[in-house]
């Protein structure tokens, strides 16, 4: 008997070994980069609609005022320093540092302060709400105001990245990476299955035609 190997046969076989290899390296990219996006993905589909309602949604913001007197010998070191950077941003010195963060709890955490020759005004934005402190170089007067508008602003502010910090900003770049490989992957993935599965290819079509419809006709 003749054990030569029909060379069609050879070659759907062939074929088959590799398009087994190439489905079992999509689905497991498929699933690693699904695992990574889960959490963000239903955190940003939430804050999603919160923020397409944001108008709807109402924020009582919460204000918290405090003044203080800084003492004689802090303001006349913030006057010299006031001097040498007027006009210009610049990080508080830490015995300023100290005195917010014993006196308010304040971590001014070497944020830039706006210098001028009468105050210091140092902003701190955050998600979510908003803080700053003001100190008058004439008389020590120190103000201090936080403003916390609510837990949908600040999941609005993660969302949009908003004063989050360098951290969140990583990750929504690495998020949005995985994001990525997971469509790229899921879209190869309906490829190799797509002869199966008739309505495959109509139902991609019709993913992509909608939105591209609605933003056509509908956003000015």
């Amino acid at each position: 008997m003749s054990n030569d190997v029909n060379p069609a046969q050879a070659a759907a076989s062939t074929a088959r070994a590799s398009r087994a290899v190439w489905l079992k390296q999509l689905h497991q990219w498929h699933w690693i980069s699904s695992a990574l996006c889960l959490l963000g993905m239903f955190l940003f589909s939430i804050t999603g609609i919160t923020l397409n309602h944001a108008s709807q949604i109402e924020a009582k913001p919460t204000i918290v005022r405090k003044e203080a007197t800084a003492p004689a010998a802090l303001v006349a070191q913030l006057k010299t320093f006031a001097a040498q950077h007027d006009g210009a941003k610049a990080p508080l010195p830490a015995a300023a540092e100290d005195w917010l963060l014993a006196t308010w709890s304040v971590k001014a955490g070497g944020r830039a302060a706006e210098w001028s020759a009468d105050e210091v005004y140092l902003p701190m934005p955050k998600a979510g709400g908003d803080a700053w402190v003001r100190v008058g170089l004439e008389d020590g007067a120190a103000e201090f105001e936080n403003t916390d508008r609510g837990w949908i602003s600040w999941l609005n502010d993660v969302h949009k990245g908003r004063n989050t910090g360098t951290a969140w900003n990583w990750f929504i770049d690495i998020f949005a990476g995985a994001c990525l490989v997971f469509c790229l992957t899921g879209l190869l993935i309906l490829k190799f299955h797509a002869a199966n599965r008739p309505f495959t290819w109509p139902m991609v079509g019709l993913g992509i035609l909608v939105p591209a419809v609605i933003a056509l006709l509908f956003i000015h």
